[in-house]
């Protein structure tokens, strides 16, 4: 089992040990493999650590001092249940890094950095009463003059789960009791005009809120997104709000807590620009992909507080139990270890994904020069096209693959497989679609990598116009596109002297060309140019499988827009049946096989 990390050497200040900061120390011990921990708290510590050396540079500031008041104020709260009933609330070592992170780090203008927090763990570890204490620091101890806190869950009743674990943390503090009035379902401080409350679940009721705060319980068992956005808009009117989601994996993949999970993988992973990440905090505590799920020794990593407020002797019994029902299998992963049940397994290793660019932390600008410059190299090559339209008003992408050549003027890619791509979005309502789905579709389009379109749809003008334009400056062989979403397009392309095959989207057409996608990935062979949204694509690729073993990109399935992927797909899917010794396609000698 693993231990509590250890605190290292005092710093000394004019003769007087100074604690180390435990949000730093966390990190450290995480990091250096003294704390057990999984892929993506180890992540979230690394993330930390590197902002510590680099957050300057994008206006970040660590204030320790602000970390440790807050960590500090939970030693004034009181247990109210349990073996610890009456004692001092003293946060465990990850308790301390999540608190001390969300009130450490601030922006240069001194308010504080991050506005959503998602927090997921295995139950039994202290979520109710971690983000009760952290409620009631947001309602007397954050600074904001009329601070309205509130509670929110799928019922009432769930909501008042967490305020009752800050009224019970009052009534046990003499400190707390001087400062805070209690009513019914309301503890105010008066001097301040501040309040919290728990919150009805009847969305409809929440317009006119006005947030500080909100603490957000199983986040999991929420049916729909209404509650969770009408807290975000309702924090638009203070300086530093924050939503503190604290939540168990859930098994419905199409919710807003898989949403808020995926975004939170892609924020710690380096995924999403950091124009998006930089005000989200994300934690999730789970055993890893390929980890024995009965091994005793792993399951700390989703039990942070294993030891403690998780006992050992119990969690035992339930997995042993487990081992033996299969039938109670899934409820146990998913509520003991934290495992998403019904989860899609990402297809893509996404540091396999960043070998085929520049690193992911590179300057856009130069990311965006690099592919330009590329762009030239290429002019009149042999390459094939992949087109995958959106229905309506969603994202459209157009990519030319170039298979491998001997040029001497790629130098290092000669021997690669080159993709070049274009993408487009309707421009009505782009900033209320960045803001709904938490991608930066905007700045995208301020940096040249997404064209946005006039209008609330596609305009397939624009994209017919710039495929034309393409196919002018490159040898384009052919342009596969999924035959159910063309339209007129594919008329128009063909009236201008194009070469289009349709391709079809089953396991039959698809199958050889993600295989080999994967592949090119893996071998290296594959040169991406760090395109933003085709490596936003590639994060949220799931794949679905066939009896034969077959696998083929599934929408469905997959977290977030996957249209570049596809698209290459539907051009590799063509270039492999090239004649690599004439340059020609396969079947100018053979005839036409139906996909």
């Amino acid at each position: 089992m693993a231990r509590r990390p250890e605190q290292g050497n005092r710093r000394k200040t004019r003769g007087r040990a100074t604690p180390p900061c435990p949000v730093t120390a966390y990190a450290r011990d995480v990091a250096g493999g003294r704390i057990v921990a999984g892929r993506l708290v180890r992540l979230a510590c690394a993330r930390h650590l590197a902002d510590l050396k680099s957050g300057g540079r994008r206006d970040l500031v660590w204030d320790g001092d602000a970390a440790r008041h807050a960590i500090d104020f939970f030693g004034h709260l009181r247990h109210s249940t349990g073996q610890w009933a009456g004692e001092p609330f003293v946060l465990q070592p990850w308790q301390a890094f999540v608190v001390g992170a969300l009130f450490g780090w601030k922006r240069k203008d001194g308010l504080r950095r991050f506005r959503t927090a998602y927090v997921e763990v295995a139950r039994k570890n202290g979520k109710s009463v971690l983000l009760a204490g952290t409620a009631l620091y947001a309602l007397i101890a954050d600074g904001e003059p009329g601070a309205h806190v509130y509670s929110a869950a799928t019922t009432r009743d769930q909501a008042r789960i967490v305020f009752g674990e800050a009224e019970r943390m009052v009534a046990a503090s003499a400190a707390l009791r001087s400062r805070i009035t209690q009513t019914v379902n309301n503890l105010a401080v008066l001097p301040t005009s501040s309040w919290f409350r728990p919150l009805s679940a009847d969305a409809s009721k929440m317009d006119g809120l006005n947030i500080h705060f909100a603490a957000v319980d199983e986040v999991h068992e929420h049916s729909g997104p209404q509650i969770i956005q009408k807290l975000n808009t309702a924090t638009g009117a203070r300086r530093q709000p924050l939503i503190f989601e604290i939540t168990t994996a859930g098994h419905d993949r199409h919710s807003i807590c898989r949403q808020h999970h995926e975004f939170s993988v892609k924020a710690l992973e380096g995924t999403v620009p950091r124009e998006a990440a930089d005000s989200w905090f994300g934690y999730i505590a789970t055993i890893d992909e390929g980890d024995d799920w009965t091994d005793a020794d792993v399951w700390v990593k989703a039990n942070p507080s294993l030891g403690v407020t998780v006992k050992v002797d119990d969690l035992k019994r339930q997995i042993d139990e487990a081992r033996e029902m299969p039938a109670q299998q899934n409820a146990i992963r998913r509520l003991r270890l934290n495992e998403w049940t019904e989860q899609v397994t990402r297809w893509l290793d996404m540091s396999v994904w960043e070998v085929g660019g520049p690193p992911a932390a590179t300057d856009w600008r130069i990311a965006k020069h690099d592919l330009e410059e590329l762009e030239q190299k290429l002019l009149g090559r042999e390459c094939y096209g992949g087109l995958d339209l959106a229905r309506v008003n969603d994202l459209s992408a157009f990519v030319l693959v170039f298979p491998p050549t001997r040029d001497d003027d790629l130098g290092m890619l000669a021997d690669k497989w080159i993709v070049l791509c274009r993408f487009w979005i309707p421009e009505d309502d782009i900033l209320r679609r960045a803001r709904r789905d938490r991608v930066p579709y905007d700045v995208w389009r301020d940096q040249g990598f997404l064209t946005a379109t006039p209008g609330n749809a596609t305009d397939f003008a624009f994209v017919e116009r710039e495929i034309i334009s393409l196919a002018a400056r490159h040898d384009l062989r052919e342009l596969s596109y999924d035959r159910t979403f063309a339209g007129e397009i594919v008329q128009h392309l063909q009236d201008e002297g194009l070469t289009l095959v349709q391709f079809g989207q089953g396991f039959l057409s698809m199958g050889a060309p993600t295989a080999e996608l994967e592949r090119l990935a893996v071998s290296r062979a594959l040169w991406h140019g760090g395109h933003p949204v085709l490596r936003w694509n590639a994060s949220n690729v799931a794949v679905r499988h066939d009896p034969a073993g077959n696998i083929k990109p599934d929408k469905e399935r997959s977290s977030e827009r996957i249209d570049g992927i596809v698209a290459i797909c539907n051009a590799l899917g063509r270039a492999l049946v090239r004649d690599v010794n004439a340059g020609r396609s396969v079947y100018e000698g053979r005839g036409i096989l139906m996909l």
